[in-house]
């Protein structure tokens, strides 16, 4: 299978670029430098990225970083620049591009960053794949359950209503212009990503840094729902999401046991034997944080129904037994 990857630096894209033939190799010498960078620097943004093909024995697989500019908010040049005629006969395109949403406050500049490299990107490569004469076949899409809004105590499904805020409208935007390669006759699978759980990358190193120094605990009521996901589902999602033509449409990519936020720390400070008892008020992450203390304080209860009618195996259903089995990785 060839498969093109854009937005390959982050945390789910370090682990993509393992991809070798019909598995994901998390053992390969390139993924293994990729994430160890990732772990020693971050997976931020980057202002220009370079198309590279991945060097692995029997791979079909080919990476490519999408160039933009967050000064302009514009692509610099063609997506697949000089790669275009390598990528003609690819079978899918995994588009993971995004700038972080919590790399720093949403300033007006600072959300047109986060806009651009999610919407306008997805715009510029569905519509390079329709420039090529033999172009991919399948778009699996990132987005996030950000997409449904704060919504307190309601069941989430892939059927529920999208949300007003920020976040929601800015997930609204960008899975419609994912949705416009249907037209072109392409397959899309659009991921609702949850909180992904990892060691190195994303939220929980975050999540983990007041605990370390004995002043972790609920954030704010402790009543909003945290809806998680192991990293090491996501992959196995997003490769079967490539092999089952039958999948399409918008997934929750979710654990089926979401928590609340209270429940959370809890299981958080005793996988790492440390107290969970000093909260985070609610007005102190405001003032801090302004618009982007939705992102702790929101609550989205959400279920990954299309998921458990396909029948996917979940590795990690249970968040103690996932943090313990994450903390427990070198």
């Amino acid at each position: 299978m060839k498969i093109v990857i854009a937005g390959s630096s982050g945390l789910v894209g370090v682990r993509a670029y393992g991809f070798a033939g019909a598995r994901w190799a998390h053992g390969s010498a390139a993924a293994a430098q990729r994430e160890r960078h990732t772990k020693e620097n971050g997976s931020g943004d980057r202002n220009q990225t370079r198309n590279r093909t991945m060097a692995q024995p029997n791979s079909s697989a080919k990476i490519i970083d999408v160039t933009w500019n967050p000064n302009t908010c514009d692509l610099e040049g063609e997506p697949f620049g000089a790669d275009q005629e390598k990528i003609e006969g690819s079978d899918a395109l995994v588009n993971l591009a995004g700038a972080s949403i919590a790399g720093s406050s949403w300033s007006k500049e600072r959300k047109a960053v986060l806009r651009s490299s999610r919407v306008h990107i997805t715009r510029e490569l569905v519509c390079a794949i329709e420039k090529l004469e033999d172009g991919p076949k399948t778009i699996v899409n990132a987005s996030a359950i950000g997409y449904y809004g704060n919504r307190g105590d309601e069941v989430l499904t892939e059927e529920s209503k999208p949300g007003e805020d920020f976040l929601a409208k800015l997930a609204s935007e960008w899975e419609a212009e994912a949705v416009k390669a249907e037209a072109l006759g392409l397959r899309v699978v659009r991921l609702r990503f949850g909180i992904i759980l990892a060691k190195h990358g994303g939220a929980l190193p975050q999540m983990m840094r007041p605990f370390k120094f004995g002043v972790g605990g609920r954030i704010g009521s402790g009543q909003q729902w945290v809806s998680w996901i192991a990293l090491q589902d996501v992959v196995s999602l997003i490769r079967e999401a490539l092999q089952n033509r039958a999948i399409s449409g918008a997934l929750n990519v979710v654990s089926p046991q979401p928590v609340r936020n209270v429940d959370f720390t809890q299981a958080l400070g005793r996988a790492m034997h440390r107290p969970a008892i000093i909260p985070a008020p609610a007005f102190a992450l405001e003032l801090v944080l302004g618009e982007m203390s939705e992102m702790l304080l929101g609550s989205q209860r959400v279920m990954p129904s299309r998921l458990e009618q396909l029948g996917f195996r979940f590795s990690q259903r249970d968040l103690s037994a996932a943090l313990a089995s994450i903390l427990a990785e070198p």
